[in-house]
């Protein structure tokens, strides 16, 4: 059984966790989605990982979820947890000393043509209902660390999995399956689904995470 640590994207709350969670629990495992202290302008990425440590029990087997955003606290919480496993979900792959501002150009998403609408590039396949539930929820992110260098000196030396979401205008599958290789050496696992899977397709997204527990455990 695994524990799975879900952190949600930017401007998010762990709500968007809420199908896939139970989905998990289903399956046999644990599930602790984490509110980020991502309103509070002070709270650097130490602080964001402090606070997943204090919502995450001992385990004798946790792996750590980053959505979008959440790729650049992922790694950092892996290493915080000694975690067995690290997940990206249509996530932001950073490398030591790149900061978020920096990330988008670094990568070549610059470069990419995507919809300055914000239902097409995030919400696209979300159900009307679910849509207007995540818009409510949203929070205002903040944070000096978006524009400082990410401080990791490398990815944890974890299996590590990386989930592409086939219809995400936000980050097209061309962009992230060239982001994947380079930058942590592995092929995406492909899931459909646009950049908010977990809402629109939760049962994939829970699919592709009880499988790579069930290759962790071996």
């Amino acid at each position: 059984m695994a524990t799975f640590v879900l952190l949600h994207g930017g401007g998010s709350t762990a709500w968007d966790w809420h199908l896939v969670g139970p989905l998990l629990e289903g399956a046999g495992h644990d599930a602790v989605a984490v509110d980020l202290p991502i309103e509070d302008a002070d709270a650097g990425l130490e602080q964001y990982v402090a606070v997943i440590g204090a919502a995450v029990p001992a385990a004798p087997q946790v792996i750590v979820v980053g959505h979008s955003l959440g790729g650049f606290i992922a790694p950092l919480a892996c290493e915080y947890l000694d975690a067995d496993g690290l997940v990206y979900l249509a996530g932001m792959i950073p490398l030591p000393g790149e900061s978020f501002a920096d990330w988008w150009t670094a990568t070549g998403h610059d470069l990419e043509s995507v919809d300055d609408d914000p239902e097409v590039l995030y919400f696209n396949g979300v159900p009307d209902a679910l849509a207007r539930e995540a818009r409510a929820r949203e929070r205002d992110q903040q944070g000096d660390w978006m524009s400082l260098p990410w401080p990791a000196d490398r990815h944890p030396a974890v299996p590590t999995l990386a989930i592409l979401c086939r219809e995400d205008n936000l980050f097209p599958t061309s962009f992230m399956r060239r982001q994947v290789r380079e930058r942590l050496g592995i092929e995406p696992v492909e899931v459909d689904g646009g950049h908010y899977a977990a809402l629109s397709h939760p049962g994939a997204v829970a699919a592709a995470l009880v499988d790579f527990a069930g290759r962790l455990a071996g």
